[in-house]
């Protein structure tokens, strides 16, 4: 059973759920996906083609190659790919988001031209430099030094939880380039080639979100051109403002709609199992206890789904949307935990076999309130924009 959107959306969104409905149905079966989970991997042929679809180009402006930024076409199309798991949603975001949108919003003219039509053709891929050994959510924090040598910037530290950056052709680092400066007036964005001199890459076993290891990377002098500096040399020492900018507060909703995406499989398979197995003479839906068990997991699916597109058409209408998509990011992840648990709860001992996606599903929404800014840090993030009257 599939549970269909049922909120007003543009024609244009419509379709592309369609298309992507289509396109996992037929490319994506369970033996398939299990075989992805298993390896840690995911599928080059078949991101080739939905890129070859168009769907990098959805955060990218037309003058560079793109279809123009549309975040809600774009999230409706994270949802779809989650559906099936993270192996075609999660590099989906590592080329629109954390390249095409990043990139588009934060780089400079000379970057814009040489990387956003690659971006928007599928051709490159990024991770996220940011959290550290000793640095979370205190990003304003992180111990990873640049210093400004002539014409280069030379780099030392490490990340940690670097998903991402064992495929990636860049990591989007975040670091400290004036240590003696007051933390905020101190952070610079550099673009580091995954493969530069000085960079090296450790995986780290994880039980979810397998699409990939998630990585320690340690950078030992690695030198780059001022050029790497994201929106270029005049940016040095000016990354809070990118750290606190529309590209991060969409990446909020990248999060949230794979948690819903995730969900509403859950959902589903559970649903659909429910009305097959038969106990005590009836289909075990019959019974009052697991019929509520679904009733309250498909409501919760919806006021998460509520929430997802009211913070996704603030963004894409380009109005304030920090309160809306850190409490999209809060309840949608938390929310998926619960669905998640009552969806295997009504599934029993089959949930924990691998022969159903809900064993998958269940790791995976357990991590969605940790990754992309902890719950306690939606949390600290609301209180503090709400004391400031926002």
């Amino acid at each position: 059973m599939r549970i269909e959107n049922t909120l007003p959306e543009a024609e244009h969104v419509t379709a592309l759920r369609r298309q992507l409905q289509r396109f996992v149905t037929e490319k994506a079966p369970r033996e398939r996906r299990r075989a992805w989970d298993q390896a840690h991997d995911w599928p080059r042929d078949l991101f080739a083609e939905l890129a070859a679809m168009g769907l990098c180009a959805l955060t990218v402006p037309e003058d560079y190659g793109g279809a123009g930024q549309d975040i809600e076409a774009a999230v409706a199309a994270i949802e779809e790919l989650a559906r099936v798991g993270p192996a075609l949603a999660g590099p989906f975001i590592h080329c629109a988001f954390y390249g095409g949108l990043n990139i588009a919003e934060n780089g400079s003219e000379e970057q814009k031209r040489a990387l956003l039509p690659r971006l928007a053709r599928g051709e490159l891929l990024f991770a996220y430099g940011l959290s550290e050994p000793d640095v979370g959510g205190d990003l304003a924090s992180v111990k990873t030094r640049g210093r400004v040598e002539g014409d280069a910037i030379v780099i030392n530290g490490a990340k940690r939880w670097c998903t991402g950056a064992d495929f990636a052709d860049y990591i989007y680092c975040l670091i400290n380039t004036a240590p003696e400066a007051p933390k905020r007036d101190a952070l610079t964005f550099v673009l580091v080639p995954a493969k530069a001199a000085g960079v090296t890459t450790t995986p780290i076993a994880h039980v979810n979100l397998r699409y990939t290891a998630s990585c320690d990377v340690h950078f030992d002098d690695v030198r780059l051109p001022l050029d790497a500096i994201v929106g270029g040399p005049a940016m040095l020492n000016k990354g809070w403002g990118m750290l606190a900018g529309r590209a991060l507060d969409v990446e909020k909703l990248e999060v949230a709609a794979v948690a819903f995406g995730f969900a509403q499989a859950a959902v589903e398979e559970a649903w659909a199992y429910a009305q097959e197995r038969v106990q005590f003479g009836k289909p075990i839906a019959a019974h009052q206890a697991v019929a509520h068990k679904l009733v309250a997991a498909r409501t919760r699916l919806e006021a998460c789904r509520l929430m997802l597109h009211h913070a996704a058409r603030l963004a894409q209408e380009r109005r304030p949307c920090a309160i809306e998509t850190s409490m999209a990011k809060l309840f949608i992840a938390e929310s998926g935990v619960e669905i998640a648990l009552a969806c295997q709860q009504v599934m029993g001992a089959y949930a924990l076999s691998d022969a159903y996606d809900i064993e998958r599903n269940v790791r995976d929404l357990l991590g969605m309130p940790i990754v992309g800014g902890s719950s306690d840090m939606q949390r600290n993030n609301l209180a503090a924009l709400w004391r400031l009257g926002r």
